[in-house]
């Protein structure tokens, strides 16, 4: 077990899960509680960043260990917020409005892998040669 990876984890954890609740909490207040903005904001936010370092990270060599697990597996894991996303789904299956449920899955799923990719793009564009 490597002590220092976990570590290392964990405080990108913990600084993705503070960002998480400091972007939902302005979203909050900035377009009120009619849909869950800050879940859908972190989850694009994350796809996009993922894609983004995922290339980044590439080809780096053992170095980018340490980069990896804290900001993808870390800050990216606190972030993101897969499984309140099911549970608003959830919330909206069990209500009148299945149209919002639809709408709310297909803008989190196309967009966040319409950033996943655009993230990835940008990273090859920015990468040396």
């Amino acid at each position: 077990m490597n002590w220092n990876l976990l570590w290392i984890v964990m405080a990108g954890g913990a600084l993705g899960a503070g960002l998480r609740h400091l972007i939902g909490g302005w979203l909050l207040k900035q377009l009120g509680s009619g849909v869950p903005w800050g879940t859908l904001a972190v989850n694009l936010l994350g796809s996009l960043a993922a894609g983004f370092l995922l290339v980044w990270l590439e080809g780096r060599g053992p170095s980018a260990l340490y980069l990896r697990a804290f900001l993808i597996v870390g800050v990216l894991g606190g972030l993101t917020t897969y499984s309140a996303l099911m549970l608003e789904c959830l919330i909206y299956a069990r209500t009148d409005k299945p149209g919002l449920l639809v709408g709310y899955l297909a803008a989190t799923l196309v967009g966040g892998f319409a950033l996943v990719w655009a993230g990835a793009r940008l990273a090859e564009w920015l990468r040396p040669a």
